[in-house]
């Protein structure tokens, strides 16, 4: 991993962490139990620029929202296989009433969940606010493997594996 760089402005970071997402169908997201287990749940992402706020559709009258309103600490994390990306980001979820914002993020696929479209009682605006992320990226599978085949052959550790930031935003 490369440790040695100059840390990137919170504008790069935004802008990285949309490249790193983007075209991403699903995200993970993370939210702490009544009896203070992590559960995950796969959530449709937003084709949209990372701005420091993420956004998801939910149901009112689910599990995940409640766990949300009571333990507000959550994490989103990608995973884009085929590009070797990964990024996870921490944040407190919000429970918003925005009909501009939902207009913004909705689509029609929406109505497998919501049959009464927008106007669907059951729709939860979330806001994740991001307090910090961290992200690896990788320049392609057979330079990994060419680094971890050397790492193995001469005992060291293998350097060049990508890179890796933890960043506060």
């Amino acid at each position: 991993m490369d440790t040695n760089h100059t840390p990137m402005s919170r504008e790069e970071t935004l802008k990285t962490i949309t490249t790193l997402t983007k075209g991403i169908k699903f995200a993970m997201l993370t939210v702490v139990t009544d009896s203070g287990h992590l559960k995950s749940h796969p959530m449709t992402t937003q084709d949209s620029e990372f701005d420091g706020d993420v956004w998801f559709l939910g149901g009112k009258d689910t599990e995940q929202v409640r766990n949300m309103q009571a333990r507000p600490e959550v994490n989103v994390s990608y995973a884009d296989h085929g590009k070797h990306n990964y990024i996870s980001i921490a944040g407190t979820a919000q429970m918003v009433e925005d009909p501009a914002k939902l207009d913004e993020l909705w689509s029609d696929g929406y109505k497998a969940y919501f049959p009464g479209g927008k106007a669907d009682p059951n729709i939860q605006l979330i806001k994740i606010e991001a307090h910090g992320a961290e992200y690896w990226g990788s320049d392609g599978k057979l330079k990994n493997l060419f680094s971890q085949a050397r790492a193995a052959v001469t005992g060291k550790p293998a350097t060049d594996l990508g890179t890796n930031e933890t960043v506060k935003l």
